[in-house]
């Protein structure tokens, strides 16, 4: 059993950065991992049967795939009594952290989707899909598996998995689908602009750093007030934004901020308290093309933020830069 958990836990960054991008949750994720563990430990304990596997990481991909297509087809019953918005758990860590490997695909064709939808954003594109188009899609541009792999998790053919992943591939980069091609460097700087727009209490400014068809999205679990429908277009967001962030200087309670990665993403990390004397916390990621906000995601579903990491007195707002 040590031999086995030790070839295990060689896989399992890999197998959580697989589960995660299927299921848009950390916790169904791991949860994923530990069901392809116990299957793996109790398929391989057989020293034969250990021996017929050839490929390890694939077998534990293709059972891992399994277990996340099963939770993502009963998560679509879930997720349609969800009440309002549904936005995945953020993966929060300090802005200076490195990012941890991913197992991407190495070859640039592959790896089309990712560069042009990362992060928070490409999370939620993917809840547009059907489960079987999701599996395809990330099992095969994402993370390289070939086609004929990726019809055996779905139990049909390779023909069929491949017009699967196509059909995915153009719901991801449709028209209306968040757009995100910032590298870090930019993303702060257009932070910076919408935190300094919306401390002005502008419109106009506030409109300048969004996309004409910026998209926002809250999920408060029905914990908070948010909008239960998607708030689209620079107005409208702007107006929006306005009533939210800028207040942020303004409330009875102190507010704390900072810079944060989101997904991998830089975006904002917030807490005050609402009127009742409830704590919020607020986690906001960004999708950012060519200088401007295509997607604003806020996240403050107690339930999905019970593992931040805590702010201290330093950390004030408008955030330090």
């Amino acid at each position: 059993m040590r031999d086995l958990a030790t070839e295990f836990e060689s896989e399992r960054g890999r197998l959580l950065a697989v589960a995660r991008r299927m299921l848009g949750s950390r916790s169904e994720a791991e949860d994923a991992v530990q069901e392809t563990w116990l299957r793996y430990a109790g398929a391989l304990a057989d020293p034969a049967a250990r021996a017929e596997i050839r490929d390890l990481p694939a077998w534990l991909t293709t059972a891992c795939a399994r277990i996340c297509l099963d939770v993502l087809r009963s998560a679509r019953v879930r997720r349609e009594a969800y009440p309002g918005q549904w936005l995945p758990e953020p993966e929060v860590r300090p802005l200076d952290s490195r990012p941890a490997p991913d197992g991407y695909a190495p070859d640039p064709a592959e790896r089309a989707v990712r560069a042009d939808q990362v992060g928070t954003a490409l999370l939620v594109v993917l809840e547009r899909l059907a489960p079987e188009q999701r599996v395809a899609l990330v099992l095969h541009d994402v993370f390289a598996v070939p086609f004929a792999g990726v019809a055996d998790v779905l139990g049909t053919t390779e023909g069929a998995a491949r017009q699967l992943a196509s059909r995915a591939r153009r719901a991801v980069t449709a028209p209306d689908a968040p757009r995100h091609s910032a590298d870090p460097a930019e993303q702060r700087r257009v932070i910076e602009a919408f935190v300094a727009a919306t401390e002005s209490g502008e419109l106009d400014a506030l409109v300048r750093v969004l996309a004409p068809d910026v998209v926002l999205l809250g999920d408060s679990g029905g914990h908070f007030p948010s909008a239960r429908r998607p708030v689209v277009g620079a107005d409208q967001v702007g107006r929006f934004t306005l009533g939210l962030f800028g207040r942020a200087g303004r409330y009875t309670h102190r507010v704390l901020s900072r810079l944060v990665l989101v997904d991998g993403v830089p975006g904002l990390q917030m807490e005050t308290v609402h009127s009742d004397g409830r704590p919020i916390r607020l986690i906001t990621a960004f999708a950012v093309d060519h200088g401007r906000i295509t997607g604003i995601f806020n996240q403050l579903n107690p339930e999905k933020l019970a593992d931040l990491p805590p702010l201290g007195d330093d950390d004030t707002w408008p955030p330090h830069w």
